[in-house]
């Protein structure tokens, strides 16, 4: 399996190369407008040990206060702002007994607030911040959803969150990667990137791609990247990137929910750290495996 992922990022690279040459990296004069469709799907995970049933649930009512909608609204309005976009509409929802969703429209360009929509609710509610106000141009929508669960037989509880960031255009959601992975407790992260469709330069030429990628991992800053195992599983020929990446480092005092680390006895220390690193592993590798 690794030769066939070496085989094919080789000739992916020839791929690369043969858009570069073809000025990628320069600014193309387009027929139309770029319509290409760029998707991050961004999911993390935050591990944690909780040693009674009520520890679980007062755990899981301190991740619905810390990640309400409010504030997944604000880390979304953010990114938005990031990317160089501008928020249309704003859906959000809290959830019983637990979880929260968020949903942005965003543009590419701004509108004059006269030429939105009236029944979108961005006419009514202003952004903390925000003097202007604009529309829904191209398509581009930014969602959040959390899901906060433990399991069953032992002590340990997981925290997921899945984020996506969906552009048209020029605009892309690759630059904001340090900023969401520093927004949460990310022990785990999964992220795919893909861009569909096509635009056209002027002599009608169509245009796959319109930037060099050769691995998600260099969007990411080496300080943070410094701080995981990542690897690469990436399909270059379908403009399909995939990372996995999984925390090297387990302190566990930052594991331990109501709980200090000496009022354990080493031996259990072991336990828990055994336990969590359990969870990690088959997390990162995507399978049931202990």
């Amino acid at each position: 399996m690794s030769g066939y992922v070496q085989k094919l990022g080789q000739t992916a690279l020839t791929i690369s190369e043969r858009y570069v040459m073809i000025g990628l990296n320069e600014k193309l004069t387009l027929y139309g407008f770029n319509n290409l469709t760029k998707t991050l799907s961004f999911n993390i995970y935050d591990i944690c040990y909780a040693k009674s049933e009520r520890e679980k649930k007062d755990y899981i009512k301190y991740i619905d206060e810390q990640y309400n909608s409010d504030r997944l609204t604000k880390i979304l309005c953010d990114v938005t702002d990031m990317i160089g976009a501008h928020v249309l509409n704003i859906s959000k929802q809290d959830y019983d007994p637990q979880g929260a969703s968020v949903t942005l429209l965003v543009s590419e360009d701004y509108l004059p607030n006269e030429l939105i929509d009236e029944s979108c609710n961005m006419r009514h509610v202003p952004i903390p911040g925000k003097q202007d106000i604009a529309g829904h141009l191209d398509k581009s929508h930014l969602t959040v959803h959390t899901y906060p669960e433990f399991h069953p037989d032992n002590e340990i509880t997981t925290f997921r969150v899945d984020i996506d960031v969906s552009t048209c255009g020029r605009i892309s959601p690759l630059n904001v990667l340090d900023y969401l992975i520093g927004s949460f407790d990310s022990d785990i992260i999964t992220i795919d990137y893909r861009v569909r469709g096509f635009t056209r330069e002027m002599s009608g030429k169509k245009l796959f791609m319109d930037h060099k990628i050769a691995s998600i991992q260099d969007y990411i800053a080496k300080e943070t990247l410094d701080r995981y195992d990542a690897v690469d599983m990436n399909v270059y020929q379908a403009n399909i990137f995939h990372t996995r990446m999984m925390i090297k480092e387990i302190f566990l005092q930052n594991y331990l929910f109501n709980t200090d680390t000496y009022e354990l006895a080493p031996k259990r220390r072991l336990e828990i750290n055994d336990l969590l690193r359990r969870e990690m592993i088959e997390i990162f590798s995507g399978q049931n495996i202990f």
